[in-house]
């Protein structure tokens, strides 16, 4: 029986008192504490190494800032070599200025390179080329930048479009991301909507086009049902122009007649003193091959409804007059099962001209 008690003596480990217990968990918690000043402290020196290098960069010459930017954007002609150019705005916020400040808009270079790019208007010679590429899946329109002559090249990602149904009426959300198409997104950039019958729309820009632009008080161009998300997005759509399409009571064969109406100044209470209006090239009749025809200078290959030269009108909206030596300042056209070209000169931009093609789709009732 002493040996038993012995033995339990023995192998009986001693009890840890209160405060050593204390002064344990006391340890740890310090010991905690070290670790989450020094990851704080870690947090920090990469914090201040990155700014201590966006400061290294900031504080180049101006001189030989804007010759590095310079030649970068004379050496990448077009995509996807102008990713160098978008890089040089990327580096830091003096970066951005100079490389902004040397690309020119695409009303003078002919070229394509940051996102407002694509509200600023065309060219006034060479058409800036594109392509629309539509998914009957998810009803939705992609617009792509062509790269090459060939309607096979995989393009430079422009604008989306989804098509909605709001009550009778037909709307086309557009926005600068393929997978977020919502108006409260950051990407939203306008949209574009019809009447009941389908034969006029209203296109509305996210952005005001002008200073101290008129917001419209009109359901429809609001962009949120309730109240405004964020101050840093705007609650309104501002209206920058219609599309109408006339009717055809007589149902007499030809295509589709259309008006377009660009306003190109908000602030001014007389639209019409301060717009654009462009209209429909009318084709000829082809006795040989019996059917419409407009010569697209080969960049539209199949036959349709849908196919529209847009060049600008004069005269009064009851006699307006369309020349044919002017020139086409937007055309649209098919050239597979979903694919469509799009070319657009000023005074158009890449947005307007595609929510003008937009309006292109769809069945027009007394139209056709």
């Amino acid at each position: 029986m002493e040996r038993a008690m012995l033995h339990k003596k023995a192998f009986r480990l001693p009890q840890r008192s209160s405060s050593s217990r204390n002064l344990g968990l006391q340890a740890e918690e310090e010991l905690t504490g070290v670790d989450r000043r020094r990851a704080a402290t870690g947090e920090v020196m990469e914090v201040a190494a990155g700014t201590k290098e966006e400061e290294r960069w900031s504080r180049m010459l101006p001189e030989i800032l804007g010759e590095i930017v310079r030649r970068v954007e004379s050496s990448d002609g077009g995509w996807p070599l102008r990713k160098s150019v978008v890089s040089c705005a990327g580096v830091c916020r003096r970066w951005r200025e100079v490389t902004t400040g040397v690309v020119g808009p695409p009303g003078e270079t002919g070229k394509i390179t940051f996102p407002n790019s694509l509200k600023q208007p065309g060219p006034s010679g060479l058409p800036i080329q594109c392509y629309i590429k539509r998914n009957k899946n998810n009803s939705t329109l992609y617009l792509y930048l062509s790269l090459s002559q060939t309607f096979m090249d995989k393009g430079k990602f422009l604008l989306a479009a989804q098509r909605f149904r709001r009550g009778a009426h037909i709307e086309y959300i557009i926005s600068l991301d393929a997978d977020d198409l919502s108006q409260g997104s950051n990407a939203y950039v306008g949209k574009l909507r019809s009447d009941f019958l389908g034969t006029k729309f209203k296109i509305y820009d996210s952005r005001a086009p002008s200073n101290g632009a008129k917001v419209s008080t009109h359901p429809a161009s609001r962009r949120f049902a309730s109240k405004q998300v964020s101050p840093q997005v705007p609650a309104t759509n501002f209206e920058i122009g219609q599309v109408h399409y006339k009717f055809n009571l007589l149902k007499t064969k030809g295509p589709r007649r259309m008006l377009f109406t660009l306003q190109r100044n908000t602030m001014v209470d007389d639209a019409e003193s301060d717009s654009v209006v462009l209209k429909n090239k009318a084709p000829r009749w082809h006795e040989h091959l019996q059917c419409w025809c407009l010569n697209f200078h080969g960049r539209v290959t199949i036959a349709s409804v849908k196919n529209f030269q847009l060049v600008a009108a004069s005269g009064t909206h009851g006699t307006l007059a369309v020349d044919d030596n002017e020139p086409v300042l937007l055309q649209f056209g098919k050239v597979g099962d979903d694919m469509f070209t799009m070319d657009y000169r000023e005074p158009l931009s890449a947005f307007q001209a595609f929510a003008v093609c937009l309006t292109s789709f769809g069945t027009k009732f007394a139209c056709e």
